[in-house]
């Protein structure tokens, strides 16, 4: 519940264009909680069942209604091509319709810690439940709740003799509950960031007893343990409950006969598993599909580079592919951003060492003879991200960390190509970009293209164009020494380029600061490849220094979510 709230609250105070959207998703989850909770609580086909089970009731079928409508969307935020196809029809849209794609993946949390809620609150009331049916079998109770257990087909359990564990294990709704439960437990744990970044493969393996999920979820309602009255008319409630000894006896108080509701689950999330089928069905396509290598370099830090080509296989700056490499795993899949720009005729990917599958991955191509093709490798993509929409501003902030640099590697790449044939539809008119990083390898790779852009904007004119920063977040007394020997110097000492390298982290007040006295009347586009602590900062900075005149500075701040 706290980690819910925490998230609704982080998710609404900094980024306000999600606030309609997440409000609606809410106000659906208290109308429905509301009106079930109610409807068994007060409906006149209850009454019997509520007299044995009291308040239990409603609070078991309430979570149920909830858990039905989230179940629904829980797959939709991850339909990650049906998500690009939307995102595509809204280019002719504003910022803000497309910013809601890009919160797919928190929303996903969202209704994630909303069904893990309700499965708490529905399992302890069915907890409490089995335990009341259970005594009242036992004759515990009134002589109302006995005999509506022992001459009526309300009381699902048919021994009193059954215990609930038996009850748990043994039928359709107890034992589809348990694995439901277990499989969610499973789930949810194994999606702590901790785990997500260091054990991948765990989160991926367990992330998929999800289709263990569904089909109990599916199944579980076949049971129909929540049993109501039918014939109402016939067996006035009003009236013959006060005298159940005499039911079956006189003609106006016949045996009251109840049935459990049509399973409706099924309904919910039929929809939503198809969707995902379909994705699954691209995917296998696309993974039959021949992918080429045209170049491998393994770079310093551990950060391989490839260089790779698919026939019909069209990008945009900033966007993703998912790889599979099945001399590793033929399942697992991971995602990457692409550095290359769409005016290329290949796309390539630079992956950091940073686990057991990038791990073997680069093991494998280190091992290559000079000249030898390397593994079979899948490709599923392209999908879009929030850089794809960097050209829609006039000044844009870039800032990546680490190998978080790899989207705007993307974009300048663009950005030189597009100068490079004078492309007239170029409405980008500044750059910032602030790379931090641990390593001085690190900068290596990246330093080649900064370099051929510092020149392009040179000969054009245009060296205001490009104002970039790099921080070595990470040194040591030699280094500081080796840099003080050379200050004088007109290049980087690190990287070779005219703009020296910053020690420590950029002071964000200052350059916020900055941006906005050069930018006094422009919308900046704020976007960020790299952990949370960072975007908890810039979303902050963002509200912080935009103006409250429209017509001034306004930061609007997007992140990488896949």
């Amino acid at each position: 519940m706290t980690r819910l709230v925490i998230l609704l609250n982080f998710t609404l105070l900094n980024n306000p264009e999600c606030l309609f959207s997440q409000g609606v998703w809410m106000a659906i989850n208290t109308f429905l909680f509301v009106y079930y909770y109610r409807l068994y609580n007060l409906e006149e086909r209850f009454f019997y069942t509520r007299h044995i089970l009291g308040s239990a009731l409603p609070w078991a079928r309430a979570p149920a209604a909830v858990l039905n409508f989230n179940c629904m969307l829980i797959l939709l935020p991850v339909c990650r091509n049906l998500l690009s196809l939307v995102r595509g029809s809204l280019m002719c849209c504003g910022t803000s319709a497309r910013k809601q794609l890009d919160q797919n993946l928190t929303f996903h949390k969202l209704v994630a810690y909303m069904i893990g809620l309700m499965t708490a609150v529905h399992t302890i009331a069915h907890l409490f439940n089995v335990e009341w049916y259970n005594n009242s079998r036992q004759g515990q109770y009134d002589d109302l709740s006995t005999v509506l257990s022992n001459q009526t087909n309300l009381n699902p359990i048919l021994s009193a003799s059954t215990t609930p564990t038996i009850v748990a294990f043994t039928t359709i709704a107890g034992l589809t509950g348990v694995v439901i439960t277990l499989a969610l437990i499973l789930i949810i744990t194994s999606s702590m960031e901790v785990i997500r970044r260091n054990y991948y493969e765990v989160f991926w393996y367990t992330h998929h007893l999800f289709i263990v999920f569904f089909i109990g979820l599916v199944i579980h309602g076949v049971g129909r343990i929540v049993r109501g009255q039918v014939h109402t008319d016939d067996h006035d409630v009003s009236l013959c409950k006060a005298q159940p000894l005499a039911w079956g006896k006189r003609p106006e108080c016949p045996i009251p006969q109840f049935e459990g509701g049509f399973p409706q689950t099924w309904m919910w999330v039929i929809g939503p598993m198809v969707l995902y089928l379909c994705e699954r069905v691209l995917r296998f396509i696309r993974y039959m599909q021949p992918v080429r290598y045209r170049k491998i370099v393994i770079h310093p830090s551990k950060v391989l580079e490839l260089q790779l080509v698919k026939d019909s296989f069209k990008m945009e700056v900033g966007q993703y592919v998912f790889l599979n490499c099945p001399a590793i795993s033929q399942l697992e899949w991971h995602p990457f951003t692409m550095t290359s720009a769409p005016e290329e005729d290949f796309f390539s990917v630079h992956i950091r060492s940073v686990g057991d599958w990038t791990q073997s991955l680069i093991d494998i191509l280190e091992k290559l003879p000079e000249g030898a093709e390397g593994p079979k490798m899948a490709v599923d993509g392209p999908f879009g991200t929030a850089s794809e929409d960097v050209f829609d501003y006039e000044v844009s902030m870039l800032v990546g960390c680490g190998i978080g640099v790899t989207p705007f590697a993307s974009i300048l790449k663009s950005v030189w190509y597009k100068f490079k044939e004078s492309n007239p539809k170029l409405r980008t008119k500044k750059i910032y970009l602030y790379w931090l990083c641990r390593e001085t390898h690190a900068f290596e790779w990246f330093a080649d293209l900064l370099h051929l852009l510092e020149m392009e904007m040179e000969e054009r004119g245009m060296a205001d164009f490009l104002t970039y920063k790099l921080y070595l977040t990470g040194w040591d007394e030699s280094h500081i020494h080796h840099v003080n020997v050379n200050f004088e110097q007109d290049t980087d000492i690190i990287t070779g380029l005219k703009q020296k390298t910053h020690y420590g982290r950029p002071i964000w007040d200052k350059e916020f600061q900055q941006i906005r006295k050069e930018n006094p009347t422009s919308v900046v586009g704020t976007f960020l490849c790299g952990p949370e602590g960072i975007a908890k900062t810039l979303k902050k900075k963002c509200m912080k220094f935009s103006d409250v005149d429209p017509r001034k500075t306004q930061f609007y701040f997007n992140k990488e979510n896949f």
